[in-house]
């Protein structure tokens, strides 16, 4: 696939990985929910509302709306911070890592099937 997409041709795959989610009868995260779960999956841990908060520039009620979503599909868990109680510290889980390792499968099978014949350009 080559490294410089034109916005048309990022955007189809884009669309092409959103139908690709929805035919697999994936849970529907919203664009906000997703970049919460790349945070917690792909930046080192530990992870706390007020640091999602922070790094993302939304108010924590909306990342606790968030995470009761990704939590009762049991993509993420929170548990208290035993070091400062006030502070809730979100935890990965085996589930929310096959989700996320499935659909970076699913990104680099459609942009594979966009990249060129005949390899490289």
């Amino acid at each position: 696939m080559p490294a410089d997409l034109t916005a048309t041709e990022a955007l189809g795959l884009w669309h092409r990985v959103s139908v690709g989610q929805v035919r697999q009868d994936r849970p529907d995260l919203s664009l906000r929910q997703l970049a919460i779960l790349l945070e917690i999956y792909l930046v080192p841990p530990p992870h706390t509302v007020r640091g999602l908060a922070a790094t993302l520039g939304v108010t924590k009620p909306v990342i606790t709306r968030a995470l009761d979503s990704m939590g009762a599909l049991q993509l993420v868990d929170r548990v208290r911070d035993e070091k400062d109680r006030r502070n809730v510290v979100i935890k990965r889980t085996v589930a929310g890592a096959l989700y996320l390792e499935n659909l970076g499968d699913l990104i680099r099978s459609e942009a594979r099937r966009s990249a060129p014949q005949g390899g490289l350009p």
